[in-house]
């Protein structure tokens, strides 16, 4: 008989490991998380994908660094935020939560003055590779700005 040894993922992190971790990095980010803060729950070739919304019409696609630079410049247009989990599942690496975002702007926005509330319904779908996010997919539906 060989000895053979395989090599697995790691076996101790379970779905609710990664949705703890989920709801840690949304907090992370309404604390105002950036740099390596924020980049701990990423794996270093993590993407994420934004798709087409209001405030990015054509979506967008980024890997760890800009979503980085983004998380700091984002602090230019939203100086506070919040996260409120209404749905979550987490089977194996995958979470998906479903989110109501609130955010307040720092400056003047498309005719909303400073302060305004921008509101969203969002689908965050995580992927997750030894406890670290890998991929991330946002589906970001806002409130109509003029009521």
């Amino acid at each position: 008989m060989t000895d053979m040894t395989i090599t697995a993922i790691d076996p101790t992190i379970t779905a609710i490991d990664n949705l703890a971790i989920a709801r840690r990095y949304l907090e992370a980010v309404e604390g105002g998380a950036e740099a390596g803060a924020l980049a701990e729950f990423f794996t270093k070739d993590a993407v994420q994908e934004e798709f087409p919304n209001r405030l990015s019409p054509i979506g967008r696609h980024r890997d760890l660094a800009a979503m980085l630079d983004s998380a700091r410049k984002g602090k230019q247009v939203i100086r506070a935020q919040r996260f409120d989990i209404l749905n979550s599942v987490a089977d194996g690496d995958n979470v998906a939560l479903e989110v109501f975002w609130t955010g307040l702007l720092a400056t003047a926005l498309e005719g909303l003055p400073a302060n305004s509330q921008l509101r969203a319904h969002v689908s965050i779908f995580l992927e997750f590779r030894d406890g670290k996010i890998c991929r991330q997919h946002n589906y970001d539906c806002f409130d109509p700005w003029w009521v």
